[in-house]
């Protein structure tokens, strides 16, 4: 069985009219922590708890916080042995006027929190918009490029094609010219030999042997 302990907590700071007393209390549910917590006219918060030791220091770590709109400057923690007088953990109020005012208090800071979240996400959002716009232009821009290469591509095989067209036109051609110009050689190599063999009997019925 654990050893049940008191301890006693004075906060100072940013602590009244910001919900400290609530986040205090929020900090001992579903945990074996009572007690209360309340408002001094100092302007302070006053906090008794009992639970075991170790659930204690948790918890006394837990509400020395600095988190808008909270700001616990000050923690200071004295241990007390444990009285047992508290069924509950539960905030106690001041009077009427005084918790609406404190009511009014916080729901305003929130209002503004929210308001600044609200904001920021705002700017965020337009932000956004701005580099999805950027992102289009250069998507677009892209697109364009695209195409433009595309025309340039295009019109290189519509030139390489011309070229295969030409190539195989002044192929034909050569194959034409060769064949004209061997038809031709070999008429004129029968023209010769049909001289030469004449000019070799002209002279051979002059008596003269070649």
């Amino acid at each position: 069985m654990q050893l049940m302990k008191r301890v006693q907590v004075i906060a100072d700071g940013y602590v009244q009219r910001v919900g400290y007393r609530d986040f205090v209390q929020k900090e001992t549910f579903c945990r074996d922590i009572t007690g209360y917590v309340k408002n001094l006219d100092d302007g302070k918060v006053e906090i008794i708890a009992e639970g075991s030791e170790e659930e204690l220091q948790a918890f006394v770590s837990r509400i020395n916080i600095t988190k808008y709109p909270i700001n616990v400057t000050e923690c200071n923690v004295s241990w007390q042995e444990s009285k047992e007088e508290f069924k509950k953990f539960e905030i106690k109020r001041g009077d009427r006027e005084e918790e609406t005012f404190e009511r009014l208090d916080y729901a305003g800071k929130m209002l503004y929190e929210i308001l600044e979240f609200s904001k920021e996400t705002l700017d965020v959002s337009k932000e956004t918009r701005d580099i999805s716009r950027e992102t289009l232009e250069v998507s677009k821009e892209t697109l364009d490029n695209s195409r433009v290469s595309l025309r340039l591509q295009n019109n290189m095989l519509d030139k390489q094609d011309q070229m295969i067209e030409i190539g195989k036109e002044t192929k034909d051609e050569i194959a034409e010219l060769r064949t004209s110009t061997g038809k031709y050689l070999d008429e004129e190599f029968k023209e010769i030999r049909k001289e030469l063999v004449s000019i070799k009997d002209a002279l051979a019925r002059a008596g003269i042997k070649v």
